[in-house]
């Protein structure tokens, strides 16, 4: 396929596991961030081809894994009110809260509906004025543009009917909460290379100079991959801790500004909860005050918390990078992508569902 194949050379990505062979003379550790290059990485056995000195963790880069318990609570509860549909992405749909999952919610008559874009949504609401249409906001910087669009279309339509559960998180306050946990173990990280497309590469600057860590921009196939562990083992080896693009192809120092600008006009940062992180200050993006009005939380008021529900899920640890999948007593057993325990079983980008679709032997 025109513009894929040359990224899966089988020769060249042979080269390049031995010029990273070549390269490392200690063990080393590195995280990509990015659920769906974890997902490439087990894909096309990239992480069996790396020297057993170089140990890949797979970080928090999933959105719908990082998504709260409660955020999910939340829009289970505003489906079950009179006259309300609610809209999502399709892996958002199984992701289990406290009190079920939103699957659920629609078995128990509930209007819940999959789309593929906030857009999707807002039109929904002018086909149906007699109904509240309401979007699950999740995802990083890569998904927050068509969101913040969806929040203009609206105004621009005068929509009260149409309003934003949002959950939105930034990548460089997670990497930053990383690296200051008192037992970081990542030397080096593969920054995704969607995020930066949109945000560009500066924000990253300052990490790598603060915690003497190197970054390199990278993008989802094996050639993409392989160039960019080898450019951070490089820098490791040489004692560097800089920012590096190997995804030029996509990503510019800038980014997309006009995205960014949507980004600002519509959105405010604030404190955002990680699910099994915790709170990171400045990691999410709410809603600015001046559109406050397409808060579905102002819409339909706050919820109690479900209690939360007793499980063997170690999915904070994995999204932490402290553990991998396998080590899970319920993986693969108790915990599937049918039957999931944890949001990264059910992600398309979740590292246990990669594990289990491509190393489940592994836990043999």
């Amino acid at each position: 396929m025109k513009y894929v194949d040359e990224y899966r050379d089988a020769a060249l990505a042979r080269r390049l596991a031995q010029a990273i062979a070549g390269t490392v003379t200690r063990p080393w550790t590195l995280m990509e961030i990015c659920g769906g290059q974890t997902h490439s990485l087990l894909r096309h056995g990239i992480d069996q081809m790396l020297p057993e000195d170089v140990t890949l963790l797979h970080g928090p880069g999933c959105p719908v894994c990082v998504t709260p318990a409660a955020v999910i609570d939340q829009a289970i509860a505003i489906a079950g009110a009179p006259g309300v549909t609610l809209c999502s992405f399709g892996d958002m749909l199984r992701v289990p809260g406290d009190a079920g999952s939103l699957l659920s919610a629609r078995a128990r008559g509930g209007d819940v509906r999959m789309v593929y874009s906030p857009l999707d949504a807002v039109a929904l609401a002018q086909a149906r004025p007699d109904r509240q249409v309401v979007f699950l906001a999740v995802g990083f910087e890569t998904t927050a543009p068509a969101t913040a669009m969806a929040v203009l279309q609206a105004e621009r339509a005068g929509l009260d009917n149409f309003s934003l559960l949002v959950s939105h998180v930034l990548v460089p306050p997670a990497i930053e909460a990383l690296l200051s946990a008192p037992d970081a173990r990542v030397q080096g990280f593969l920054a995704a290379g969607h995020v930066c497309t949109v945000m560009g590469t500066g924000e990253y600057e300052p990490i790598a100079r603060r915690y003497r860590v190197p970054i390199v921009v990278t993008g989802f196939e094996p050639l993409d991959l392989l160039q960019g562990i080898l450019s951070c083992l490089r820098q490791l080896e040489a004692g560097r801790a800089e920012v590096e693009n190997e995804y030029g192809r996509s990503v510019r120092p800038g980014g997309n500004q006009p995205a960014q600008a949507a980004i600002r006009q519509v959105f405010a940062i604030e404190p955002r909860d990680w699910r099994g992180m915790g709170e990171i200050a400045a990691s999410g993006l709410g809603l600015a005050p001046v559109y406050a009005r397409f808060d579905a939380r102002n819409r339909f008021g706050a919820t109690d918390p479900a209690p939360p529900r007793a499980s063997p899920c170690i999915s904070g640890d994995i999204l932490r990078g402290r553990r991998k999948p396998v080590a899970c007593p319920a993986f693969g057993t108790s915990c599937t992508p049918e039957h999931p325990l944890g949001a990264t079983m059910v992600s398309s980008e979740g590292a246990c569902a990669a594990y289990y679709r491509y190393r489940r032997a592994a836990a043999a």
